[in-house]
């Protein structure tokens, strides 16, 4: 077992806490079509590939990431003993190999760093296994056979872990995103190190309180620039005072059908009856709210005719394919919404990015300025048909870049062959962008990669829910989430879910749905 001993540190050459950092990150949607291998995890795309060591500590300062702040905050206070960070684009169920050689990689690691004084994991929160509904969990359950139950250990979360009991039984702390579009993940690596300076002052685990909703919240409704999330969220500093030390709430990720899918608040602290108060206020803040968590989907034909008639250079409109969001599970290759563009003569218009590896090769193999006939999307195990086109080949890229957008800024991004291709209809005047790997339309230098400016464009499609928001909105006159095809279903109440503990709703009550039930009680009293 490898000991901890918090007053007298581990490390008698620095004096300096010896502390192991790794990070095993998966968002997991159960309804998607295909899963994650352990080749998934070892690949780059918007995010590093797999990284060991010292690799660890050089490759993610600079990324608008967890482990990145983490370091940052505490490569002067600590002696950092990296081990391994991988993470995969969300798919359906983690394959057991995956998991077991990963989780492997991280306890041996453990196992062999010497004495330790505390544990600092990088991780998701709504990771499902095939063997296992909580990843998490399970990984650390592992973690703490090795270490025993007096290690400190501190985890960072996503803003849409599904919380569960064991990830909170079994870490001294968490800390969890705060923002959607997730704009403060490394602050929340830093927020992370300071919760674990104070567990290793403090010498002894804090109190805890955790609390669950009894409905789960779409992910369209979670956005912290709109309300009523964003008055959620700044609410949360203000439970942070005195006694109580950290206060964090994940929305959770309903595309997740476990037992204990759904919104979680948590709060550590020094005194019982302060940290339960606060963890109670915050529930409370969230209960209130669920009338108003509510979403606006228009369909293709409405969301394509408005924009039409606005959307011009200068006055641009966003439409949000939301539920082919890959950032989500979706397969970021139906074609509903593109097909909808060019029907309805949309002109000056991008739709990007579709995850079409096949039609990418054949648009470098003909070369620019060529006329090919090309198979659209519909190939990757979702319910959707391909869209058959003629398109020119405008522009192409090998997909390597800085991304400088706010939720990817500094990330080396490898999206392999990309083109950018004009379908050439009479009546409109449609590009699509293609990558060879399947990645979320988030930051406008996924576009710019091709040569498309973004601000010159009267409509711009992106195959994303909310993150888009973060490098979009500022220069977007309007933007429209559209329902169109895909795996990232966004009404819950029609998902088959299996798994959900007893008295969970799928979806929120609307204001207008309590008030008839209100009023149906009234009646029967």
């Amino acid at each position: 077992m490898v000991h901890s001993t918090p007053t007298a540190f581990a490390s008698s050459k620095s004096g300096r806490p010896r502390v192991a950092i790794a990070g095993f990150q998966h968002e997991t949607n159960t309804f998607a079509p295909f899963g994650a291998s352990f080749d998934d995890f070892v690949r780059a795309d918007g995010w590093p590939a797999m990284t060991f060591g010292a690799a660890i500590l050089d490759v993610f300062p600079p990324i608008e990431i967890p482990i990145g702040g983490f370091i940052s905050s505490a490569k002067d206070a600590y002696e950092l003993i990296p081990l391994v960070w991988a993470a995969a684009e969300p798919t359906s169920f983690v394959s057991d190999d995956a998991f077991e050689r990963i989780a492997e990689m991280i306890c041996d690691g453990i196992a062999s760093a010497g004495a330790l004084d505390a544990i600092y994991l990088d991780l998701h929160g709504a990771m499902v296994v095939e063997a296992y509904q909580d990843g998490e969990g399970e990984l650390l359950r592992r973690v703490r056979e090795i270490v025993g139950q007096d290690m400190p250990i501190v985890i960072s979360l996503d803003f849409h872990a599904n919380v569960t009991e064991a990830m909170v039984e079994l870490s001294d702390g968490i800390t969890i995103f705060r923002t959607y579009p997730h704009i403060d993940m490394a602050d929340t690596g830093r927020r992370a190190f300071s919760l674990l300076e104070q567990r290793i002052r403090h010498g002894s685990p804090f109190i805890k309180a955790f609390r669950k909703t009894p409905f789960l919240i779409p992910l369209p409704a979670q956005c912290t620039d709109l309300e009523p999330c964003m008055s959620l969220y700044d609410r949360l500093p203000e439970r942070v005072k005195g006694s109580v030390l950290n206060v964090d709430v994940a929305l959770g990720f309903p595309l997740a059908d476990i037992r204990e899918c759904g919104p979680a608040v948590v709060a550590y602290g020094t005194d019982e009856a302060a940290v339960a108060a606060a963890a109670d206020m915050q529930l409370n803040d969230i209960l209130e709210a669920e009338g108003r968590l509510q979403m606006s989907l228009l369909d293709v034909k409405e969301a394509v005719e408005h924009a039409a008639r606005n959307g011009r250079k200068g006055s641009l409109i966003v439409l949000a394919d939301v539920q082919d969001n890959p950032g989500c599970g979706g397969t970021s290759d139906t074609i509903g919404l593109l097909k909808g563009m060019v029907e309805g003569g949309l002109r000056n218009s991008v739709l990007g990015l579709l995850w079409d590896p096949q039609t990418a090769e054949a648009a470098h193999t003909a070369g620019l300025g060529a006329e090919i006939h090309v198979r659209l999307g519909g190939r990757y195990g979702y319910d959707s048909e391909p869209y058959f086109a003629k398109v020119r080949v405008e522009a192409l890229s090998d997909g390597v870049f800085t991304a400088k957008g706010p939720c990817l800024g500094g990330a080396q991004v490898d999206l392999g062959r990309m083109a950018r291709l004009l379908i050439l209809d009479p009546g409109s005047s449609v590009q699509v962008v293609v990558a060879s790997v399947r990645y979320q339309c988030l930051d406008q230098d996924l576009l710019r990669v091709v040569g498309v400016e973004p601000r010159e464009q009267s409509v711009v499609a992106v195959k994303s829910a909310v993150h888009f928001r973060a490098d979009f909105a500022p220069i977007a006159e309007e933007i429209l989430t559209v329902e169109s095809p895909g795996a990232h279903w966004c009404r819950n109440d029609i998902l088959a879910y299996k798994n959900l503990r007893d008295g969970v709703r799928k979806t929120p009550i609307s204001l207008a749905s309590q008030q008839r039930e209100f009023q149906i009680a009234e009646r029967r009293e």
